[in-house]
């Protein structure tokens, strides 16, 4: 496994993403979300506007995005505060750099809804990374898009 490169992470509402970030964070989800995993369906769901939304993104010294996820508010997905479109760039992969991001997202969420609850939905084969990071199964296992996913959460002070 290379080393693991140190990201500069940025946590962005929509209002403030740049308009070469926010095509790049959008081609990167339409690369790995819409043609690696060959799920038809529109990303922008409209979800990325909300004034509450949060986009983390990972620019490695090259100034290429490596990583994003974006954070919801409580009812917009769920009815806790939620992150998903939880990615790495192609390039960038097998670098340990989910640990970090997810790490990113959690503080994020901490300083904008301190002692909030946090639910996701994760393809089934992460339950156990996710865990690492205090989620437990919320759900059954369910179909989305064709992948096996579950629900997960995380209880505020995990």
């Amino acid at each position: 496994m290379s080393a693991s490169p140190a990201l500069r992470w940025l946590i962005k509402p929509y209002a403030e993403l740049e308009r070469d970030q926010l095509y790049e964070l959008l081609r990167l989800r339409a690369q790995v979300f819409v043609i690696e995993q060959n799920c038809v369906y529109l990303d922008p769901d409209g979800k990325d506007r909300h004034p509450e939304a949060l986009h983390v993104l990972g620019y490695a010294d090259n100034g290429e995005l490596a990583a994003y996820l974006r954070i919801l508010p409580a009812g917009l997905s769920y009815p806790q505060v939620s992150f998903g479109r939880v990615l790495t760039a192609p390039a960038f992969r097998g670098r340990g750099l989910g640990d970090a991001m997810v790490e990113a997202a959690l503080a994020a969420i901490q300083a904008h809804w301190p002692g909030a609850d946090i639910q996701i939905g994760a393809q089934a084969h992460l339950q156990g990374y996710y865990g690492k990071h205090g989620f437990v199964p919320s759900s059954e296992p369910y179909v989305e898009d064709g992948i096996p996913h579950v629900d997960l959460i995380r209880r505020a002070g995990a």
